[in-house]
């Protein structure tokens, strides 16, 4: 396609969208509907969530009564239309309560990811003047208590779990509001007042204001109108296909747009279930026990289940491991084979077999139900794409910006191309610039930066168009690839533009890398820092006979380093030499959210690495090769 065209999804034939009974313009509309007409329903869940060791259903009926009971004790607050309200908590139940009420009111709310510091909370509230916040535990509960005294506009703070000592005043546990809600009027008038509340909600009115991570510079406040999320829902519903048949293994973040949307929303919205994954440490276990069909996640999961698949390998006879790798060579020619529209009888057999004894096996371990993964968040390398593609696991890689309520392309499940990010939803405009940049329109298209017109005008040109900051291409397929950030992109000191993360995502899969960050813009040749998978290298060392009696001798032995060093130069190969990573450095810690390094979305911040290991760079640019 050439620069400068519009792409346009196809709107679909149904009406109304695919998976959705009725058509609404508000989020508060969409809930009443759904839970109208699954009043009475017992027997069909809509959330799910893990107590002591059973799996505990929450039914539409039970939704429906405690968020009516939770936004009349939140109006008994004082909290009317227009307020914003802050959420800081995990993924659990008072989280989508507290969502579904307060929105349904005609307020805003404003989530905060739980690992952000108590700074930056009160830049947050401050910048958004929130009127009350709502917090999961006594941890989450001291942060807001240690800024309190700069938040002058915060009058409540409410706290979900019952076990925390309250001193404080104006705080209060969840429960107690949910009460005064459930008091104050009679079942039918609680109804009747909510409702009431619900449908005067305007579809150009604000739902949620949602701050980016940022990698530079203080969060912008992403500011999203029912319009917005709306149209996302319905574009996202249609590109994946959901119905009320499905269900859903939540674990990604409720706070970013992406879970919020698509794990969330739109499974709402088709009237699937939602199982609350009880950590990201014990998603294999709960995938198990929930067998969902679909499980939205980011590349970082799919290198963790491929690494626990292979260290199994590594500890299997070695007549196993010979069936293992000859089903991966015989998935990999299937997958080609399959691209060119041509697969031989024998092949076919051959796939049969390695399907039966490897690929339905790995299909087991994700609960034996996944339709698919929903991937997002990062670019997903076609090596670890392609890994689980061939064993029978779908990946819809998914791209968008929190700017655009987020996503504006899936690749449908029908049409995978690996390496791409399938096309815009049928409700999006994609245009790539002359430079390369993906320009995107419609309606979920944000409204506006919060307080900031500059920035604002800045990423949203006068024709509407939302400059994304990613280069991009739209291949003859139609599917939209995504080649770096814009912003991202190096100049070596000869004159070369390289693209770090493509080579950033080949590197990775060494299962020695746990994160890396690709030096070289201005420099004569490519480095980079690497924060080694620590159990893998134990296992490695042990595995190889070695012995050593703390991390820093191990990070400093030749024979690991020139076996990580083995590993990024297989997995450059399709580089051009001045694209290579030359040298790197170990580094002996993670990067955190804690330590600045990181955003909560787990992005590197560029510019806080390097002047934090700057004179590790310069070892990699001035020690002799």
């Amino acid at each position: 396609m050439e620069y400068g065209q519009i792409h346009k999804g196809t709107l679909s034939i149904f009406k109304p969208v695919n998976g959705m009974r009725q058509r609404f313009m508000t989020v508060p509309q969409m809930f009443l509907q759904v839970t109208n007409f699954y009043r009475g329903n017992a027997s069909k869940p809509v959330f799910m969530r893990k107590v002591g060791k059973d799996w505990v259903s929450t039914t539409y009926d039970q939704l429906r009564e405690i968020t009516e009971n939770f936004a009349l004790g939140l109006s008994k607050l004082g909290i009317r239309r227009g307020d914003t309200v802050g959420i800081v908590s995990e993924n659990r139940l008072e989280w989508v309560i507290s969502d579904f009420a307060i929105t349904g009111m005609g307020a805003v709310d404003v989530p905060m990811y739980p690992t952000a510091t108590a700074p930056q909370e009160a830049y947050i509230l401050k910048h958004c003047n929130a009127k009350a916040v709502i917090v999961s535990n006594k941890f989450q509960l001291n942060k807001i208590l240690k800024v309190r005294s700069e938040l002058t506009a915060l009058e409540h703070i409410i706290v979900m779990n019952d076990d925390v000592e309250i001193t404080e005043p104006n705080v209060y546990h969840f429960a107690e509001i949910v009460k005064n809600g459930a008091t104050a009027l009679s079942a039918g008038e609680r109804r009747e007042w909510f409702e009431g509340e619900a449908k005067t909600v305007q579809a150009e009115d604000l739902l949620t204001i949602i701050y980016t991570s940022g990698t530079t510079g203080n969060p912008k406040g992403v500011m999203l109108t029912n319009t917005n999320i709306v149209a996302n829902i319905e574009g996202s519903a249609d590109a994946i296909g959901l119905t009320e048949h499905d269900s859903l293994l939540s674990f990604l973040p409720l706070c970013h747009a992406y879970e919020r949307t698509t794990g969330y929303y739109t499974v709402f919205a088709t009237e699937g279930t939602i199982a609350f994954a009880v950590s990201i440490e014990t998603v294999a276990e709960n995938i198990r026990e929930v067998r969902p069909t679909y499980m939205t996640s980011v590349p970082r999961l799919f290198e963790r289940i491929k690494g626990r698949i292979l260290s199994t390998v590594e500890k299997d006879k070695p007549a196993k491991q010979k069936i293992f790798f000859w089903a991966q060579e015989v998935g990999t020619r299937y997958l080609r084979a399959k691209e060119s529209g041509s697969i031989s009888p024998v092949l076919r057999t051959q796939y049969k077999l390695a399907d039966r004894l490897v690929f339905s096996k790995l299909r087991e371990r994700m609960g034996g139900r996944l339709k698919a993964f929903i991937s997002g968040g990062a670019a997903l390398p076609r090596d670890l794409g392609e890994f689980f593609i061939k064993a029978g696991i779908i990946i819809q890689e998914g791209y968008g910006l929190t700017e655009s309520s987020p996503v504006l392309a899936v690749s449908r499940y029908n049409e995978i191309e690996v390496g791409t990010v399938g096309k815009p939803l049928y409700n999006v405009q994609i245009k790539i610039t002359a430079d390369g940049e993906i320009l995107a329109k419609g309606s979920n298209v944000m409204k506006g930066y919060l307080n900031d017109e500059a920035a604002t005008r800045e990423i949203i040109d006068a024709e509407g168009w939302l400059h994304t900051g990613d280069i991009g291409l739209i291949n003859k397929k139609g599917n939209i690839q995504i080649t770096d950030r814009k912003k991202s992109i190096f100049v070596s000191s000869g004159g070369k533009n390289i693209a770090p993360q493509p080579i950033e995502n080949a590197i990775s899969q060494s299962r020695f890398v746990d994160q890396l960050l690709l030096i070289g813009d201005k420099r004569e040749y490519c480095t980079a820092l690497i924060v080694p998978d620590f159990e893998y290298m134990k296992e490695f060392a042990s595995s190889n006979g070695l012995s050593y009696p703390d991390t820093h001798t191990m990070l400093e032995s030749d024979a690991l380093l020139k076996a990580i060093q083995r590993d990024i130069e297989g997995l450059q190969q399709d580089f051009a030499k001045f694209e290579k990573v030359r040298k790197f450095a170990l580094l002996d810690k993670a990067f955190t959210v804690e330590e600045g390094e990181i955003t909560p979305k787990m992005s590197i911040r560029r510019h806080v690495v390097e002047k934090k290991y700057a004179d590790r760079i310069e070892q990699l640019y001035t020690e002799e090769n």
